[in-house]
């Protein structure tokens, strides 16, 4: 008989948008409190106030991991996304908070899974299987994962999305906004609309776990002529719109082979820097959640297993070029072309403060210095991580800096660093330059 143990402390996931709509008001006054506990702190000690001390504070940071994670759903994804932000477009200080949300999300009580599960399959759907764990194995921001086994003898992974996670990606989001347009945290003349709306649509797709499963079998075609990599498989049979059944695969996490040998490490590492490349350049198809959970390993293949595939953006032919012509003038280390092909990009404007396209050229510059040379590059000695993060602080906390690129830009900067971060983990050495070389 399958396991029916419906109780449990967790907390639940508020489902309905009024309810989360109040949840997010309500982290806002209490940032806002905290906000004047703190500036009334400063005075006592005859300190002069000063916002960014009275904002970014240790209280606001428990509080914004706490109620971000309970929320679960599009804030918390936001709060992910932001949290790779690199100073670009919040201060610093902003997104070392929000890097404690990359971590795994509070599972939702297994009775509230129960009826998500009965509206999704039916109040019967327990008989269905020989054994289904109330318990998940993971959970994230918009679902949790869950292990069954069907009579068949399938061995499946179940994601179940979180109730009220779709139809309130707009007013989470829109609450989210109001949350980042608190004084301090943002230039008064920055303009987010275009993230939030890139955002809002990214999400609407990646809450359709049907669009998700068609995302799976498409990275199954275009990952059919290499060994490197192991995919599940969708069942059709058990996935609907916010459930998303698929074969189980053991594997490990990537993690467990930081002490492997260094041409096992090398390998993987260079396998999915080439998969960047592949997704920006032949597939113009992108895998944009870097999270480390989403890379596991299979020992007994030695694949490299690839999971989640919600968050996947397509890339215009224009813009493939685009970056394809940018990554040739890094290569020749052409400051004149670099210029031109950023401004293309939308790196920047004609608008923008020479010093501030100084800054960003400078810092590509710096990011794209491992390419250029033949040797290895070292991941796990090299500094260029906080050089760039140092570089990224300095943008970060020049208020005068309101130039935001493109959403599609962000997600694909957000990728390539958490594939580095994952190389850096590895401590491997990879020659870049011959591979980058074969997408010119």
């Amino acid at each position: 008989m399958p396991r029916r143990d419906f109780t449990d402390g967790a907390y639940p996931v508020p489902s309905r948008r009024l309810a989360r709509m109040a949840r997010l008001g309500g982290m806002t006054t209490g940032v806002l409190s905290n906000m004047l506990t703190s500036g009334a702190r400063q005075i006592a000690r005859g300190e002069r106030p000063r916002l960014p001390d009275m904002l970014l504070n240790p209280a606001t940071a428990r509080r914004l991991t706490r109620d971000l994670g309970q929320m679960r759903g599009a804030a918390m994804k936001l709060g992910q996304m932001l949290s790779m932000d690199a100073g670009v477009v919040l201060p610093p200080e902003m997104t070392d908070i929000l890097s404690a949300l990359r971590s795994d999300a509070p599972h939702m009580p297994p009775a509230q899974l129960r009826d998500v599960l009965d509206a999704e399959w039916g109040s019967g759907w327990y008989g269905r299987f020989d054994r289904f764990d109330v318990r998940p194995f993971a959970a994230a921001s918009i679902g949790q994962v869950h292990r069954a086994r069907m009579p068949d003898g399938r061995d499946l992974a179940i994601k179940v999305q979180y109730p009220g996670v779709r139809d309130s990606i707009d007013s989470d989001l829109d609450n989210a906004a109001a949350l980042l347009r608190l004084p301090g945290l943002i230039p008064r003349d920055m303009d987010l609309s275009p993230v939030l709306r890139e955002a809002k649509r990214q999400l609407h797709i990646e809450a359709d776990y049907l669009s998700e499963g068609r995302n799976l079998m498409a990275f199954h075609g275009l990952l059919g002529d290499t060994d490197a990599f192991l995919l599940p498989e969708v069942q059709a049979d058990l996935s609907t719109p916010q459930v998303l059944a698929m074969t189980y695969l053991e594997c490990q996490p990537l993690e467990a082979l930081t002490d492997a040998p260094q041409a096992l490490r090398d390998r993987v590492a260079g396998d999915l820097i080439e998969l960047v490349l592949r997704e920006l350049f032949a597939f113009r198809l992108m895998q944009t959640d870097p999270n480390l959970a989403n890379y596991r390993f299979d020992p007994a293949t030695g694949r490299i297993v690839l999971l989640d595939f919600g968050a996947v953006m397509p890339i215009a032919p224009e813009l493939s070029a685009a970056f394809r012509r940018l990554l040739n003038a890094a290569l020749e280390d052409d400051p004149d072309a670099i210029r031109a092909e950023m401004q293309e990009i939308g790196y920047f404007s004609e608008e923008t403060a020479p010093r501030h396209i100084a800054l960003c050229i400078e810092m590509f510059r710096t990011a794209m210095a491992p390419l250029r040379q033949s040797a290895p590059f070292d991941f796990g000695h090299s500094d260029l991580l906080d050089v760039l993060h140092g570089m990224g602080h300095a943008m970060g906390r020049d208020r005068d800096m309101t130039h935001v690129p493109p959403p599609e830009t962000l997600f694909l900067h957000r990728k390539i660093g958490g594939i580095y971060l994952l190389a850096a983990k590895l401590r491997a050495r990879v020659a870049l330059r011959p591979m980058v070389e074969r997408f010119r």
